[in-house]
């Protein structure tokens, strides 16, 4: 038996501008009302959290900005903080959510997020791909003036991110056995999203 962790874990993922923060807000929402505890753990945050104790960036968005090598090191940290700080706080019928990005556009390229060491470490049972429609990323990314993404480019780079995500989630799943599972964000019913993801809980 390919053993997992102790509580049920999803990778959600989702270009920047896809509308992901909403809809696992409003996921969040919905448990609350099924009684089930979810834990959300944000990647970045915590690979920032470490950069900055560190001194390497003051923001998140100056992350993908690092070398490489840096930014391995600091995926390497995370990863394994997620998965300590999550066993001190689930059970068996709980939920761990990590909010990340299968691939990242950085200055040397596509990189991606799920690489073997960060996987392996995370152990999900299924990997979440949210995905909209290439024009409506663009529109919401044009609407998003707290974060700087002016280097993430247009419509057809958008479309070709959402291939490099696919790949790249499916390349991370077959190390780890996990499902890919993906999810259409439609624009102004984030809750159909919402509920799709939990509809695939109900079912690890």
């Amino acid at each position: 038996m390919f053993l997992r962790n102790p509580f049920r874990t999803i990778i959600v993922t989702g270009i920047p501008g896809v509308g992901k923060t909403t809809v696992l807000g409003i996921l969040l929402q919905e448990a609350s009302k099924i009684g089930l505890r979810v834990e959300v753990a944000n990647f970045g945050d915590y690979m920032l959290r470490e950069a900055v104790r560190i001194g390497l960036v003051k923001d998140r968005d100056q992350l993908r900005k690092l070398p490489h090598r840096q930014q391995l090191e600091l995926q390497k940290i995370a990863a394994k903080a997620i998965i300590n700080d999550a066993k001190t706080k689930l059970s068996e019928k709980d939920l761990l959510i990590i909010d990340t990005h299968c691939v990242v556009k950085t200055t040397a390229g596509y990189w991606p997020g799920l690489p073997r060491h960060v996987i392996e470490e995370l152990n999900p049972d299924s990997i979440v791909l949210i995905e909209a429609d290439p024009e409506l990323i663009a529109q919401r990314r044009a609407r998003d003036v707290t974060r700087n993404r002016r280097d993430l480019g247009g419509k057809e780079e958008i479309k070709e991110m959402i291939e490099m995500a696919r790949a790249a989630a499916m390349a991370a799943a077959t190390i780890t056995a996990s499902s890919v599972y993906i999810v259409i964000n439609p624009e102004g019913h984030p809750e159909e999203a919402a509920q799709s993801i939990l509809a695939l809980v109900e079912k690890l």
